[in-house]
């Protein structure tokens, strides 16, 4: 095996931060967080970011699960009711992102501009 194929398998920048470092999981996490209760199911979840497709925010729910930062529930009703949350490893990456989004807040003018 090449030696960059090795650094690459066991980078934790690219190996961890890849599995959730894409807008829409950014805000899936970031909308659990501020959620009053923690708790949200996919409609309410898709009015937060209504600009995302159901089909992209279906695998970003998917995608998060798999990982372990969020955790969904399923409720055995009719019609059935799902809830998503975060995971005790989702809640201990909130105060990174929160500090992404302070810099992100104190840098837009620098960052965002055409």
């Amino acid at each position: 095996m090449k030696e960059s194929r090795v650094e690459y398998l066991t980078c934790p920048i690219r190996q961890v931060v890849a599995k959730f470092c894409d807008k829409w999981s950014l805000l899936v996490l970031y909308s659990l967080h501020a959620s009053d209760t923690g708790v949200m199911r996919f409609t309410e979840l898709h009015k937060h970011m209504d600009d995302c497709s159901q089909k992209m925010l279906s695998s970003t729910l998917k995608n998060l699960e798999k990982h372990n930062l969020i955790s969904r529930k399923v409720y055995p009703v009719v019609p059935p009711k799902v809830e998503y949350s975060l995971t005790d490893n989702g809640k201990s990456l909130m105060p990174y992102i929160m500090g992404l989004i302070v810099w992100a807040k104190e840098h837009f003018e620098d960052v965002a501009v055409l």
